[in-house]
C-alpha cells in the first residue's frame, strides 16, 4: 500500500534538536552545558518484517540530515528496544505501518525515542539532567518557541522583574489612553470624574443645515448617548450643568431625543415623562419596547394548575408559575407548539391572558351565590375568571356595548365551562335603569392604552390632546352608573373595582377624585393586592383625596407586567336626592339633563323588608277608588257588545242577556220587555226621575231595533235591483 492521504499532505514531523531541549532548561531555570547550535536527531519508529524496503531517494534525504549529527560527535545513548510486531499489525491500514521506513530511514541501529519520551522508562536522550545528581526535572513547554533570546534571559534574572512589572504598566496606560480615544471618537465617552457633558446645541447652525439634518435620519447610537447624558445631567444638575443653561433646555432636549428615539409623538411623550424621575422614565420607555411575557390562566371549573402544567410541559412548552401572588397563572417561556390550537385550550382548560388582567379580579373578590356585573366584559377573560372564583354559583351579567365583541364573549363562556353568565348588549351608562341591585360591580373602562404600548405601538402617535379630554368623561359617566348599580344594603358585597390599561392620571386619579365628590355614598378601601405602587395624592399642582393612595399603580418596568391602575370602592349607602360633594356644596353644578349623572339608588325592595320609609312617596292602594275604575271598566266593555251596563247590578239579570244575544234584532226585543217589567216593581222605591231615565232607555232600544231591520231590507233590495 502507498503513502497515507495524511502523511502526503503535512509530511513527516520535524526531528527534535538538542537546541530545543536546552531552551527548555533555561526557561525552567536549569543550568545548561554548552549545547552545538544545531543538533538534529532523528526518531525511528519500528516497523514490522513485512515491509517494504525504502526508496532510494529518501534514504539519501534521511543519510544527509543524519550526517552533521555524526560530524559533531553528539553520542546517543543506545538501549535494546522490544520489537512488538503485533501491535503493527493491529494498527491497520489505516495508518499505513508499513510505508513508515521511507519516514524514519533503515538504519535499525539508530537509538529511537519513544511517544511518550518525556516521562516514560525509555532514557533515550542522554543529557545535564544527569550531571546533577540523577535528579530530573519535568519540562515546560512555551505555546510559543519563537520567543526572543533576550526576553528569556531578562526573565531569568531577578534583577529585572522590576523592570518588567514597569513596562507592563506603562503597555497598560497606552492601551487604556487609546481606548479612551476610541470612546470619545464614538461617542461613547461615560465621562466620569465631573466632566461636564456637552449635550445641548450652540444654537449657531443656519437653516439650511438644520433642514438638512431633519431629512436625514437619525443617529440612534449619538441619540441614546444624548439621553443618557442629559438624565445624568438632570440627576446632578448643580455639579454637571454647562454655565448659562437652565433646566427647562435640558428637560426640552430630552424630550426631542426620546421622540426621535422611541417615536412618540411630543403631546403623550411629555405626558408620560412627568410621570417619573428622568432615570425611571427612561427604563419606563425602554420597557415599552420590549414585549412582556406569555401568560395563561388556569381555568379551575375543569381542571388544576399542576395538571395543566404537566399536560403542557409534556407538549414541549417551557413555563414556570407566573408568581406567589396568583394561583392560577403560568408564565410560558418557550412552546413548540401554538398555544392557542392545543387540545387543552380547545377543551378550555386555560384562557391566553395577561397577567396584569389578574388584579382587577383579585381586587373584586367575588363570593359565591351574589349577583356581580361586569360593566365592559369582552373577550371574557375576567367574567371567566369570576364565574371561577364563584364556582359557577350567583349570577353574572357580562355586558358589552359592541356586538361583534360580545360574539367572542359568548365563546369564551361556553369554551370555559362558565354556566352563570347572562351576556347583555346595553351601554353600560344605561345600566342602572336596566337592571340594578348588584353585590359587585366590576368596571374595566375604555382607555388610551398608555400602559399596553407594547403590545399596540400604534399608541405613541394616535393619541392626542382630544382624546385625554373624550375618555376621563366617559370614564366618569360610567363610573358614577357603577356605583348607582351597585346594592348598598347587600350583607356580603356592596363593592366597586375601576380599573384602566393606562398610566395617566388624567383617567385614573381624577376619574377616582371626581366619583368621590359626587357620590358621597362611597368611599375608597383597600384593594387587597399584595404589590403594587401608591396612586398619586398630587400631580402637577393637582391636589386629590388623601385617601387616593389606597389605590395601586403597575408600571412594566417594575413590575414586568403591562401598565396597570386598580381602585376599590365601597358602598356605604343609598344616594340621597341632593347630592352632596365632599366639600360640602351641594350638587347644584350637576346638569340636570344629563342621564348618566342623575340619581338613581337601585336598591330592591326586598332588601330592607320590614324597615317602613316615613319619606317614601309610595303612600299604599285606595281601595275604594279602585272599584270605581274597575266598575268602569266593565260598563264599557259591555256597551261595546251591546248589552245594559246597569245589569251589573243584579247578577240573575245577566243570564237571559247572554241566551238571546245571538237571535238577533228579536232577542234584543225580549230583554227589553224584560227589562220592563223589572223596572216597574222597582219604580216605587226609585225617584221620578230615574223612572223617566229607565223609560227612554227601555224606548230607544226597540227604535234602534227597527232601524237595523229596514237597513237590511234597504240592502237586499239593492242586491235585487244589482241582479
Amino acid at each position: 500500500m502507498g503513502v497515507g492521504r495524511r502523511m502526503k499532505k503535512q509530511g513527516p514531523p520535524e526531528p527534535l534538536s538538542e537546541e530545543h531541549f536546552a531552551n527548555l532548561k533555561r526557561k525552567k531555570g536549569l543550568p545548561v552545558d554548552d549545547v552545538p547550535v544545531e543538533a538534529p536527531s532523528t526518531k525511528k519508529r519500528r516497523t514490522s518484517a513485512k515491509n517494504d524496503k525504502p526508496s532510494k531517494k529518501r534514504r539519501e534525504e534521511v543519510s544527509a540530515k543524519s550526517t552533521p549529527k555524526q560530524a559533531n560527535g553528539t553520542k546517543k545513548a543506545k538501549k535494546p528496544v522490544r520489537e512488538d510486531v503485533d501491535s503493527d499489525e493491529e494498527m491497520g491500514d489505516e495508518f499505513d505501518v508499513s510505508n513508515l521506513d521511507d519516514i524514519s530511514g533503515s538504519d535499525l541501529d539508530e537509538p529511537t525515542l519513544g511517544d511518550d519520551f518525556l516521562d516514560s522508562d525509555n532514557d533515550s536522550v542522554v543529557d545535564s539532567d544527569q550531571e546533577t545528581g540523577g535528579k530530573k526535572e519535568k519540562f515546560v513547554f512555551s505555546d510559543d518557541e519563537d520567543e526572543d533570546e533576550e526576553e528569556r534571559e531578562e526573565k531569568l534574572t531577578a534583577a529585572n522583574i522590576e523592570g518588567l512589572s514597569r513596562k507592563l504598566d506603562e503597555q497598560l496606560a497606552r492601551e487604556a489612553a487609546e481606548n479612551e480615544a476610541e470612546l470619545r471618537e464614538a461617542a461613547l465617552q461615560t465621562n466620569i470624574d465631573g466632566d461636564k457633558p456637552h449635550v445641548l446645541d450652540d444654537g449657531e447652525e443656519d437653516e439650511l443645515s438644520a433642514k438638512t439634518k431633519s431629512l436625514l435620519a437619525p443617529d440612534l447610537q449619538m441619540l441614546r448617548t444624548r439621553i443618557t447624558d442629559t438624565i445624568r445631567v438632570l440627576e446632578d444638575f448643580a455639579n454637571l450643568a454647562e454655565d448659562g443653561r437652565s433646566r427647562v433646555e435640558y428637560t426640552n432636549q430630552l424630550l426631542k431625543d426620546i421622540c426621535a428615539y422611541y417615536g412618540y409623538n411630543e403631546y403623550l411623550a411629555e405626558k408620560l415623562l412627568n410621570l417619573f424621575p428622568p432615570r425611571e422614565a427612561f427604563a419606563f420607555f425602554e420597557a415599552n419596547e420590549t414585549a412582556r411575557p406569555v401568560v395563561i390562566r388556569t381555568n379551575t371549573l375543569r381542571t388544576h394548575r399542576r395538571d395543566l402544567a404537566q399536560a403542557l410541559i409534556n407538549r414541549g412548552v417551557v413555563l414556570e408559575p407566573v408568581g406567589k401572588w396568583s394561583k392560577v397563572g403560568l408564565q410560558v417561556f418557550e412552546s413548540s407548539v401554538p398555544l392557542g390550537a392545543t387540545p387543552e385550550y380547545l377543551a378550555g382548560h386555560y384562557i391566553l391572558q395577561a397577567a396584569s388582567s389578574f388584579l382587577p379580579v383579585m381586587a373584586l373578590c367575588p363570593q359565591e351565590n351574589e349577583r356581580c356585573l361586569d360593566m365592559a366584559a369582552a373577550p371574557g377573560g375576567k367574567t371567566t375568571h369570576m364565574a371561577a372564583l364563584m364556582k359557577n354559583t350567583g349570577a353574572i351579567f357580562a355586558n358589552d356595548p359592541n356586538k361583534a365583541r360580545a360574539k367572542g364573549l359568548i365563546g369564551n363562556i361556553h369554551r370555559l365551562g362558565a354556566t352563570n353568565v347572562i351576556v347583555c348588549n346595553y351601554d353600560a351608562r344605561e345600566f342602572p335603569r336596566v337592571i340594578g341591585g348588584f353585590d359587585r360591580v366590576l368596571l374595566d373602562a375604555p382607555c388610551s392604552g398608555t400602559g399596553v404600548i407594547a403590545k399596540d405601538p400604534s399608541v405613541k402617535t394616535n393619541r392626542d390632546e382630544k382624546d385625554f379630554q373624550q375618555l376621563p368623561h366617559t370614564q366618569k359617566q360610567l363610573l358614577l352608573a357603577a356605583i348607582d348599580s351597585t346594592n348598598h344594603a347587600s350583607k356580603t358585597g356592596g363593592y366597586i373595582v375601576y380599573s384602566t390599561c393606562s398610566v395617566c392620571v388624567e383617567e385614573n386619579e381624577q376619574v377616582v377624585n371626581y366619583a368621590l365628590s359626587r357620590r358621597p355614598n362611597v368611599k375608597l378601601v383597600e384593594t387587597g393586592l399584595p404589590f403594587g405602587k401608591e396612586g398619586f395624592t398630587s400631580y402637577m399642582g393637582k391636589t386629590f383625596h388623601p385617601s387616593l393612595k389606597l389605590t395601586r399603580r403597575y408600571y412594566p418596568h417594575l413590575y414586568n407586567v403591562d401598565g396597570f391602575f386598580v381602585a376599590k370602592f365601597k358602598k356605604i349607602g343609598p344616594t340621597p336626592k341632593n347630592a352632596v360633594l365632599a366639600n360640602g356644596k351641594k350638587d347644584a353644578e350637576a346638569p340636570k339633563a344629563s342621564d348618566e349623572d342623575a340619581i338613581v339608588d337601585k336598591t330592591p325592595i326586598g332588601a330592607e323588608e320590614g324597615e317602613k320609609r316615613e319619606d317614601d312617596d309610595f303612600g299604599g292602594f285606595d281601595d275604594d277608588e279602585d272599584a270605581d275604575y274597575i266598575e268602569r271598566a266593565k260598563r264599557n266593555a259591555m256597551r261595546r257588545r251591546g248589552l245594559d251596563p246597569r245589569a251589573l247590578k243584579k247578577p240573575q239579570e245577566k243570564k237571559p242577556a247572554k241566551e238571546d244575544e245571538p237571535n238577533g234584532a228579536e232577542g234584543q226585543q225580549k230583554p227589553a220587555k224584560s227589562d220592563k217589567t223589572e223596572k216597574a216593581k222597582d219604580e216605587a222605591s226609585k225617584p221620578a226621575e230615574a223612572k223617566e231615565k229607565a223609560k227612554e232607555d227601555v224606548k230607544e232600544k226597540p227604535k234602534e231595533a227597527t232601524k237595523d231591520k229596514t237597513k237590511e231590507k234597504g240592502k237586499k233590495s239593492k242586491t235585487k235591483e244589482r241582479k
